[in-house]
């Protein structure tokens, strides 16, 4: 399936168009599903990070920094959304509700290079299956750099099912924006997902409205 920018900009339109105003803010969602996707083959499963090329604003990702010393104070200083240590990582393993909730309410995390074994052992049975595990970062990273462009960006995941959700904007972007972002995220999608699988529908849609199906145009007989 090929679709161009206005084939997005259309349908991103009209799900604004038939979404009810809420007194949130919504997020404009995509939906991309695939055929003939062998999940049994582990090269078919996807777990990538995108940064999209309009930020998403009010709902930038949230980030974890897992370190200790000069490299956690250097991360509170590059506003990580939050700092655990080591002894925060430990008390994972005795409180899985806690656990959860950190794994639940951060979209990516980074740690410490040398506390990756014992993040393996607490937290990593509960960010592993979300497709979280943290990127190694060091005292040379440029952790202002690193955590302003994981805020832009989304996690792209294909594990059980042949389908690809994830947010491409909000609705006070402008839809020209949001459309663009889509773009990326389905020509990434492209590279990502080779012959014989390939794109079968895609949808757009507000948080809380009705999905509405990307359609490409037709070229006109001649």
């Amino acid at each position: 399936m090929s679709l161009s920018l206005n084939d997005l900009l259309k349908a991103i339109k009209e799900a604004r168009q038939r979404a009810k105003k809420r007194n949130f803010r919504q997020t404009f969602e995509l939906i991309v599903s695939f055929e003939g996707l062998n999940l049994k083959d582990p090269s078919s499963r996807i777990n990538e990070v995108l940064t999209l090329p309009n930020p998403l604003t009010v709902k930038e990702a949230k980030v974890c920094v897992i370190a200790e010393g000069d490299l956690a104070l250097k991360a509170k200083d590059a506003k990580a959304d939050l700092v655990l240590g080591k002894a925060d990582v430990q008390k994972c393993q005795a409180d899985k509700k806690y656990a959860k909730k950190i794994a639940k309410a951060y979209d990516f995390f980074l740690a410490q290079a040398d506390l990756m074994p014992v993040i393996g052992r607490t937290l990593g049975p509960f960010l592993g299956p979300r497709g979280k595990m943290p990127s190694p970062v060091t005292l040379g990273t440029d952790l202002v750099s690193v955590i302003s462009k994981l805020r832009n960006s989304v996690r792209l995941k294909i594990r059980n099912n042949p389908v690809v959700q994830c947010k491409i904007g909000v609705e006070d972007m402008k839809d020209e924006e949001v459309a663009e972002n889509a773009k990326a995220v389905l020509d990434f999608l492209k590279e990502k997902i080779r012959h014989p699988a390939r794109i079968k529908s895609v949808y757009v849609k507000l948080t809380m409205g009705p999905p509405v199906e990307v359609s490409p145009t037709r070229a006109r007989g001649g």
